[in-house]
C-alpha cells in the first residue's frame, strides 16, 4: 500500500555544486553543464515523488481542484514540448499530437484541453507511456541545450527556467493532491510511513514594523515570476507581526470556544461555506476515541498540538484572527518583516495567509504570448499566501514569491501568523 521514499532530490549533479537553482540567466559565459544538471535534478525529483505510488494511485482525481499524479507528470512534460522544443529545436517532431489536448492545463492560446474535472478519466496513455513521454522530452531538451549556440540560448534559457520552476510547483501539488485522495480512502493509506512534519522551534515575541515606505517585489538577477514585479514602493503602517506561527494547540482553543459557530467572527461567504463543507476543524482532522487525529502523508496520526496549524482556508484564518482580536498581516507587511529574518518560520512549514487580495502590482505587464496566461488572468477573487510549505521543493522558495488561492480552499499546507496594529 505504501513505499518508503523520503522527500529528497537525487544527486544527479557534480559533488559540491548545487544543481538548483541554476545560474542567473545574465551569467556569462553560459554554463551549459549547470543548466543541464538543474534540468535533470528537477525532472528526477518529480519521479522521486511519484515513485511510492502505484498505477492506481497515479490515476485518481479526488476533486476538481486536484489532479492525478500521472497528469502532473505528463503536463510538466507537455510544457517543455509546447513552449521550448516546438519553437526552438529545429526539426523537432511532436511526440504525439493527441497529448496536447490531454495535458494542456489552462493555456487557451495553446489550444483546446481536457476539462479539468475530467483529468481522472484519462486512463490512457498508461503510466508506462507517460514515463516514455517524459524520457523522450528529457532527451530532446538536453540535446537542445547541448547543441544550441550561446546566442540562441539567450532566448531559450528564460523559457527553460520558468519550466523548471513550473515543474517544482507541480511537485508540491503532486503531494497535496495525493494526500487529499488518500484522505478519502477508509484504509488511510500512507504515502510515506516515515514522513514527519518538521518540528517548529519556539520563536516567542514579535517583529516590529515601523511606519514608512517599503520596497516590495523582486530585485536582482535571480528568477522571479512576472507577478512579483515591478518592484515598487508601498506604505507600511506601524505594527507588529508574530515571529511564531499559530499552532494546533491555539487553534483547538478557538474550536473549544465555539469559534466555528459564532457568526460574528466570519465573513459572510465563509459563514455559509463552513456548514456547506462541514467545517468544524482544520482539513483532515478527525474525532477519535483518543481525541483529534489528522490525515498526513504518513497516514492518520494524532494531532501534534505544538505543530503549526495547517489545511485551513482564508475564511478560517480570518475568523481566527477576529476571535483573537488581531489581524492577518498584509503581504507587504509580511515581506518587510521576513526580509531581515524577522519571521524565523517564514519558509518550509506552511504557506501563510495574508489579508491581501491577489492583484497586479502597479505597472504590471504579463509575459507575451501564451505564457502570459501563467499568472495574470488569475488576479481576481483570490488571496495571497507567502512563504513556502513542507511540500515545497528545495530551492523554490523566495522572499517575494506570491502564492494565491481562493478563500475556501484548504487542501494545501496553509496556515497563518497574526499581526497587531501599533
Amino acid at each position: 500500500m505504501a513505499a518508503t521514499a523520503a522527500l529528497r532530490t537525487d544527486d544527479t549533479h557534480a559533488p559540491g555544486a548545487p544543481a538548483f537553482p541554476p545560474p542567473p540567466i545574465s551569467a556569462r559565459p553560459i554554463d551549459r553543464a549547470a543548466w543541464i544538471a538543474a534540468f535533470r535534478q528537477v525532472r528526477s525529483e518529480t519521479e522521486c515523488r511519484a515513485a511510492p505510488l502505484s498505477a492506481e494511485d497515479q490515476q485518481v482525481q479526488s476533486m476538481a481542484d486536484a489532479s492525478p499524479t500521472k497528469w502532473h507528470r505528463a503536463h510538466v512534460t507537455w510544457f517543455f514540448e509546447q513552449f521550448l522544443l516546438r519553437e526552438h529545436l529545429p526539426g523537432y517532431t511532436i511526440y504525439d499530437e493527441r497529448l496536447h489536448y490531454l495535458f494542456n492545463s489552462y493555456y487557451v492560446a495553446a489550444g483546446p484541453r481536457q476539462p479539468r474535472i475530467q483529468r481522472g478519466m484519462i486512463t490512457r496513455p498508461t503510466m508506462a507511456e507517460v514515463t516514455a513521454y517524459r524520457a523522450h522530452i528529457d532527451q530532446a531538451v538536453e540535446s537542445l541545450l547541448g547543441q544550441t549556440s550561446e546566442r540562441a540560448l539567450e532566448a531559450i534559457l528564460p523559457i527553460l527556467e520558468i519550466g523548471l520552476y513550473h515543474e517544482q510547483q507541480h511537485q508540491e501539488l503532486l503531494l497535496t493532491d495525493i494526500l487529499h485522495a488518500f484522505a478519502q480512502n477508509p484504509l488511510n493509506p500512507a504515502y510515506d510511513p516515515n514522513w514527519r512534519f518538521p518540528k517548529a522551534a519556539a520563536h516567542p515575541g514579535q517583529t516590529r514594523l515601523d511606519r514608512g515606505i517599503g520596497w516590495i517585489g523582486h530585485e536582482g538577477p535571480g528568477f522571479s515570476f512576472d507577478n512579483e514585479s515591478p518592484r515598487h514602493e508601498t506604505l507600511i503602517q506601524a505594527g507588529r507581526i508574530d515571529r511564531a506561527l499559530v499552532t494546533n494547540r491555539q487553534w483547538l482553543a478557538f474550536m473549544e470556544d465555539s469559534g466555528y459557530a459564532k457568526p460574528e467572527l466570519w465573513l459572510s461567504d465563509g459563514w455559509y461555506a463552513g456548514p456547506t463543507e462541514g467545517w468544524e476543524a482544520p482539513g483532515y482532522w478527525r474525532r477519535t476515541s483518543d481525541g483529534w487525529a489528522t490525515m498526513t502523508l504518513a497516514g492518520e496520526r494524532p494531532v501534534d498540538l505544538d505543530a503549526p496549524v495547517t489545511h485551513i482556508s482564508y475564511y478560517e484564518a480570518d475568523a481566527y484572527a477576529r476571535w483573537a482580536g488581531r489581524f492577518l498581516p498584509t503581504e507587504f507587511e509580511w515581506e518587510v518583516a521576513a526580509r531581515d529574518g524577522g519571521l524565523p518560520d517564514a519558509f518550509g512549514l506552511v504557506w501563510q495567509w495574508t489579508r491581501s487580495a491577489y492583484v497586479a502590482y502597479p505597472g504590471y505587464r504579463p509575459l507575451p504570448g501564451a505564457l502570459g496566461e501563467y499568472n495574470g488572468k488569475f488576479m481576481n477573487n483570490q488571496f495571497v499566501l507567502r512563504g513556502s510549505s513542507v511540500a515545497t521543493s528545495d530551492g523554490h522558495a523566495r522572499l517575494p514569491y506570491r502564492n494565491f488561492f481562493y478563500p475556501h480552499q484548504r487542501w494545501q499546507f496553509t496556515g497563518l501568523r497574526l499581526a497587531d496594529a501599533a
